[in-house]
């Protein structure tokens, strides 16, 4: 085969089979294909598409690319849960030890953000000595002993997704459906999970901004899972205003801590359930969302989710000291409030200009080299649909620094107040097939 006629067939928008794009991911992990032809064929693929064979074919060729993890050493059925991302997105920190204390194993290897805030490891990493880095053996132990384990993802794992991504980045490419669907599952698929649920973010602070758009991704990956014998369930989810009321590692931990003693935001305990619900399904605990969501519920009411998260936290070293005494993560060294202008109704918080405003803060990375700032970030006080008074505090900021003034005229800019809003759905849908 040649690369050169790969990259023609697909400018023409013929199909490509099975053995050509295996070939072509084999090859260019290797270094046999240069970046410039690579970047040649993504481009045809953003103009041309990839037909349902093809992207399935691309999928698989990239989660065998690497080691593709066995957890049939782990008793029961293990559900992934995976977000195609937002702001304020604190789920994993509650779902994981909430769907273990019911008896369902949560066997979890999460990435680190490069964006608005950290991913979940990094906010894991924000308690005091809790360990992110684990042996593929120790994983296994410690999900079969405590029945939950979240660790960073294998460097090996789907290493041709890394490649590629690397590429799509640069040559404006990252925007494509099918690029976007086989990247996503490659990853899952080579984790090892029984099964999937997939939270597919849609609005200003995610990534597929339209409603449609993120439904058809969700069918997409569906269909991927279901194909590679992983029962697999997508909850298309809005992320026009940010999920919960903390952007910011620490800040985050506590909110989770919150949820799981029995308060906490409402949008992200309902948010936690939803997901939950599926995931109880797709591990044959329960068969209806019903029951699914009444074990959830009575795990926080009972205390058992809480047990389970210190549980968790100190088996992977960490400090579980903070349950009782959570001011010990609250360590910027200033705290500032943000007063509302005009008295009103908020009509619009747009998610991911506040998520940059928490970046600048030092709660994300620019780039891959920065470091986080786990003590600092945004409590949203306000979110859409309440009322405000001149003068009320909208968000609280934790800094490490005195010069916010770029966050504050960042977050004054992008949250709007006026006389009436309309509240956005949290679930806009949930895709079985």
């Amino acid at each position: 085969m040649r690369m050169v006629e790969l990259i023609e067939k697909k400018k023409l928008g013929s199909e490509l089979s099975k053995e050509e794009i295996s070939w072509m991911i084999e090859q260019y992990s290797q270094k046999e294909i240069p970046d410039y032809q690579m970047s040649a064929f993504l481009m045809s693929v953003y103009f041309q598409g990839m037909t349902d064979e093809e992207v399935n074919g691309l999928t698989f060729a990239m989660a065998h690319s690497g080691d593709v993890i066995d957890l049939s050493g782990i008793e029961g059925i293990k559900v992934d849960k995976h977000s195609t991302g937002g702001v304020g997105d604190t789920t994993t920190l509650v779902l994981a030890p909430l769907v273990a204390s019911v008896g369902v194993p949560v066997a979890k290897m999460s990435g680190r953000g490069l964006g608005h805030t950290g991913g979940t490891i990094d906010k894991f990493e924000a308690i005091k000595g809790f360990d992110v880095e684990m042996s593929e053996e120790k994983f296994i132990q410690s999900v079969n002993d405590i029945g939950v384990a979240v660790v960073g993802q294998s460097a090996n794992l789907a290493p041709a997704d890394k490649l590629l991504y690397a590429l799509r980045d640069v040559t404006a490419t990252v925007d494509s459906m099918p690029l976007i669907a086989s990247s996503i599952m490659s990853k899952k698929i080579a984790s090892g999970a029984d099964a999937i649920v997939l939270d597919v973010t849609t609005g200003e602070g995610a990534f597929m901004k339209d409603v449609e758009d993120a439904k058809k991704l969700a069918h997409i990956m569906v269909r991927l899972g279901n194909l590679a014998k992983r029962k697999t369930v997508a909850v298309i989810s809005d992320m026009s205003q940010p999920l919960g009321e903390a952007i910011g590692n620490s800040l985050e931990i506590l909110e989770a801590l919150d949820v799981l003693k029995g308060g906490g935001p409402d949008d992200l305990r309902e948010m936690v359930l939803v997901l939950g619900s599926q995931m109880l399904i797709l591990a044959g605990k329960t068969t209806s969302t019903e029951v699914s969501r009444q074990l959830l519920e009575e795990a926080i009411a009972s205390g058992k989710a809480l047990e389970k998260f210190r549980e968790m936290v100190e088996n992977q070293g960490g400090d579980s000291s903070f349950i009782e005494s959570p001011e010990l993560l609250m360590t910027a060294n200033y705290q500032f409030e943000l007063p509302a202008k005009t008295s009103g109704v908020v009509t619009k918080l747009v998610a991911d200009k506040i998520g940059v405003a928490a970046m600048l803060l030092g709660a994300g990375r620019k780039t891959k080299e920065d470091s986080i700032d786990f003590g600092v970030g945004l409590i949203l006080h306000k979110k859409v649909g309440d009322i405000v008074e001149v003068g009320e505090s909208l968000v609280t900021i934790y800094s490490n620094s005195e010069n916010i003034e770029e966050v504050k005229n960042l977050l004054y800019e992008n949250i709007k107040i006026g006389d009436k809003a309309v509240e956005p759905p949290l679930i806009h849908a949930v895709i079985t097939d």
